[in-house]
């Protein structure tokens, strides 16, 4: 079992993707059906609208419709997290609190991106979106996107906010993450799927993985084999893993591109685009050969 027990939005959660028409419109059938399948196959928790969901060219009437039509479809049981980040603060207030409204139960916020502010307007902006609304946030450090990561010593004092509850982390920093868990309480979800069994095994609360929009029963038998003792069978599911880990998340291509190529879940929007036929079909064999292994 891990030591670093608190799971406040459960331990396998999607990065769900937003699926769109033919003509490139909202899909609400089709993410009603997504989202249900997803917790069939064994996801404890969902995020929508993150940057899986192209949160960055969905509007807010869109991600509300979304996250109500899914807490529809999966009920009240399953933890759903809203993604409310944005380079504005009064924007990413505006959006938490009409997530709270729409039945949010957690809001993922992204570092503000592109301008790059310093530690202390970091800080100051996690800080307004916890006092915006009455539900926890899961603050989002990726610094190869946003251009700014969240400093150990500005978790540590977002950490005493009562409603900063846990972190999804593709810092691609175990150091950090081990010094900032052991001295706080904030659940840390693996937000990079190679790191989905170090972290955990460190102390880490789960994962948020675009992968699991594809495979998710096979993600979450890694944690489940290492909550039962046994560490080498939960290496050895990691390895089957991660050719398709690989050609999802390494290959170029967005998760968003690479999951809707997969699923053939409609159109990504631009400037997104596509995937090819020639990745379509090495995808296509990844994805087979994985299934073939863990049936």
């Amino acid at each position: 079992m891990t030591s670093h027990t608190a799971r406040p939005f459960g331990r396998s959660l999607c990065a769900m993707i937003t699926p769109f028409t033919a003509s490139g419109d909202l899909d609400l059938d089709a993410a009603r059906r997504h989202a249900a399948g997803l917790v069939a196959e064994g996801c404890d928790g969902l995020v929508l609208s993150g940057t899986t969901g192209e949160s960055p060219t969905t509007t807010d009437e869109e991600k509300t419709a979304l996250l109500r039509v899914v807490r529809e479809a999966v009920g009240g049981s399953v933890p759903l997290l809203a993604g409310v980040g944005s380079s504005d603060t009064r924007h990413t207030v505006r959006l938490a609190q009409e997530s709270e409204a729409a039945g949010a139960d957690g809001l993922l916020v992204v570092t503000p991106y592109y301008s790059r502010p310093p530690q202390a307007a970091v800080e100051a902006h996690f800080l307004r979106i916890a006092e915006a609304t009455g539900i926890p946030l899961m603050l989002y450090d990726i610094p190869g996107r946003t251009g700014t990561r969240i400093e150990p010593d500005t978790l540590l004092r977002l950490a005493e906010h009562p409603r900063v509850v846990a972190v999804k982390d593709c810092s691609y920093d175990l150091l950090a993450a081990t010094k900032v868990m052991a001295r706080t309480t904030l659940a840390y979800y693996s937000g990079c799927e190679e790191l989905n069994l170090p972290l955990y095994a460190l102390g880490g609360a789960g994962y948020v993985s675009t992968v699991a929009n594809v495979v998710p029963r096979r993600m979450r038998a890694v944690l489940d084999a290492f909550d039962a003792g046994d560490t080498a069978e939960a290496a050895r599911l990691n390895g089957l893993t991660v050719p398709l880990v690989e050609a999802m998340m390494a290959s170029g291509l967005p998760g968003t591109v690479t999951v809707k190529a997969l699923l053939d879940a409609g159109p990504v929007r631009e400037p997104l685009q596509p995937a090819g036929r020639e990745a379509v079909g090495g995808l296509r064999r990844v994805y087979e050969e994985l299934l073939a292994a863990t049936a």
